[in-house]
Parts: structure tokens; sequence; C-alpha cells
């Protein structure tokens, strides 16, 4: 049983730490969005798509680890949450803090993750606003109607507003 807890230990810290390399670069965009930098944008989307690679590999880890401990604890794997697991642990207070530990940070990193994609997201949503407002403005300009001025032959001189 100790060896699956420092597993399930182990690839939730290596989690956070992949979790903590997605908070960084959600970070970097949020200027990359205000600049308009399109390049610096699609760079930072492909760092995280590779992270979030290594994300999903370790989730099946987490997966396959936490239904070994849910049989060696006889409880169902679909109903058993890691803070059931860390209240089950009252009689090994040693594993019981290394798990609180490791659950704390990466509650605080994915919390930290969704406020600052939360931004990121209302930016975002501003600059494409701003690049439609921009192009109906160019639609309207383009679409404006000729001007009433007439040259000293009386037909008109073909200016728009």
């Amino acid at each position: 049983m100790a060896s699956l807890l420092e597993n399930l230990i182990d690839v939730l810290d290596k989690e956070n730490t992949e979790y903590e390399k997605l908070v960084v670069l959600a970070e970097e965009k949020t200027p990359t969005i205000i600049k308009g930098d399109v390049e610096g944008l699609s760079r930072i989307t492909e760092d995280e798509q590779v992270i979030v690679g290594r994300i999903q590999g370790m989730e099946k880890q987490r997966i396959k680890v936490l239904a070994d401990v849910a049989n060696v604890v006889n409880r169902d794997v679909e109903t058993l949450k890691l803070i059931d697991l860390i209240q089950m642990l009252e009689s090994i207070p040693d594993q019981q803090q290394k798990l609180k530990d490791v659950q704390k940070r990466l509650r605080e990193t994915i919390d930290k993750l969704r406020e600052t994609n939360g931004k990121n997201q209302l930016l975002l949503a501003e600059r494409l606003d701003m690049v439609d407002f921009n192009l109906n403005m160019i639609r309207a300009v383009k679409s404006a109607p000729q001007t009433a001025n007439y040259s000293k032959n009386a037909y008109t001189n073909g200016q728009s507003l």
C-alpha cells in the first residue's frame, strides 16, 4: 500500500509541475494577446498542446494507480476521491500529510490556471470584438454612397464619403 501511495503522490506531483508550466504559458499569453502577436500566440498554443499531451499521459497513470489503491482498500474506483483517500490514511500520518500537501498544491495551481485562462478569454473576446468593429468600419467606408459634388459641367465627380 505504501508504494502505491508513493506512486500516487509522485504522479500528482509531476502533474502539478506540468500544470505550473501551463500557468507560466498562460501568463505569457496575456501580453501576447494584448499586443496582438499572432505568431507568439501560435507558438504558445503549440507549447501548451505538448504539455497537455504529457498531462493526459499522467492522468492515465493516476487513474491506474488510483484503481490499484481502490482494490487494496476494497472501494469502488469510480467513487473513491482523493479527499476520501486522505481521510482513510489517518493511521499513516506521514503519507496522509504528503497526499494533503500535493493535493493542496495541485488545487492552487489549477485555480491559478483557471483564473489566468479566464482573463485571457476575456482579452481574446475583446480583441475579436475590436477586429469585428474594424472590419465593419472598413466595409462601411467601401460601401459609402457617392457625395453630391458636381463638377462645373454638372456631372458628379464620383467622390465617396
